[in-house]
């Protein structure tokens, strides 16, 4: 049975999505505002995460807040981080992969996540020490012992083409060995996905809490590892996130690390 927190985060995600699906066909008509040089954010974005922290502070009024919109609201040791719409650009342009990711942290670690794709009503829910399920199935990652054959995947960050010189070295690393990389545009599904054992295992320059506070306790409960580029454990300050099963995410380490400037590399 789920544990209470994860059930009231995953009816908040749920509302969320309606509201997502609800505006679908009305793109052409949304406000959208450039928050900083390719980086949007739409009415729909604020609207999902408005209904998710009114489901949040209904049932927790003294948990603390962080929304990817909203910012910071309160403080204490329990701390839910809010992407209403991880994949937003994919939204506007009508390209049907998004999610909404809600995760609950306990002194910086993950401890509940929900990662809902409203298109697919695909509900992807874990809590720490009891697994993680897709739609009240378990999932494991997958069972790959190297980079051989393995499905990767990744993304290009708006936020960090200072860095695309070493990024496509590392692409071209990884890709030497493996079968394949795919660039979805959605991080949280990304790592639900490689939860699901969809992916082998992903990597990706520059994320923001939001992006991995429920996808990385996926990946960990159903098995697997995150870590930084260095392969320290752990979500990254830096945000630079290596995620996948045991043997999958060592080799991404090792790959990686060797095309990695010192600044990538650093905690």
């Amino acid at each position: 049975m789920p544990r209470p927190a994860v059930t009231i985060a995953a009816r908040a995600a749920r509302a969320a999505g309606n509201i997502i699906l609800r505006y679908m066909n009305r793109i052409d008509g949304l406000n959208v505002v450039e928050k900083q040089q390719m980086d949007f954010v739409s009415e729909v974005d604020r609207l999902a995460e408005a209904e998710i922290i009114k489901e949040l502070r209904r049932a927790y009024p003294d948990h603390a807040i962080l929304g990817e919109e909203s910012g910071a609201i309160g403080k204490g040791p329990l701390q839910w981080v809010i992407d209403p719409l991880d994949g937003t650009h994919n939204y506007l342009r009508g390209i049907p992969h998004f999610c909404v990711s809600i995760g609950l942290l306990e002194k910086g670690v993950p401890t509940y996540g929900v990662v809902f794709d409203p298109l697919r009503d695909e509900l992807y829910t874990a809590s720490k020490g009891d697994g993680a399920y897709l739609n009240d199935r378990r999932i494991r990652v997958s069972k790959r012992d190297d980079l051989g054959g393995a499905m990767i995947a990744t993304g290009f960050p708006y936020r960090q083409r200072a860095h695309l010189g070493p990024q496509l070295d590392m692409t071209r690393a990884i890709l030497g060995q493996a079968e394949d990389i795919r660039r979805s545009g959605s991080a949280a599904l990304d790592l639900a996905y490689t939860a699901a054992g969809r992916y082998d295992g992903y990597f990706e320059i520059g994320l923001k809490p939001w992006d991995m506070a429920a996808g990385v306790l996926l990946v960990r409960e159903a098995g697997g590892r995150y870590c930084d580029f260095a392969g320290r454990d752990g979500i990254p300050e830096s945000g630079n996130l290596i995620a996948g099963n045991l043997h999958v995410a060592k080799a991404m380490v090792d790959a990686i690390g060797a095309q990695a400037t010192p600044t990538l590399l650093k905690a």
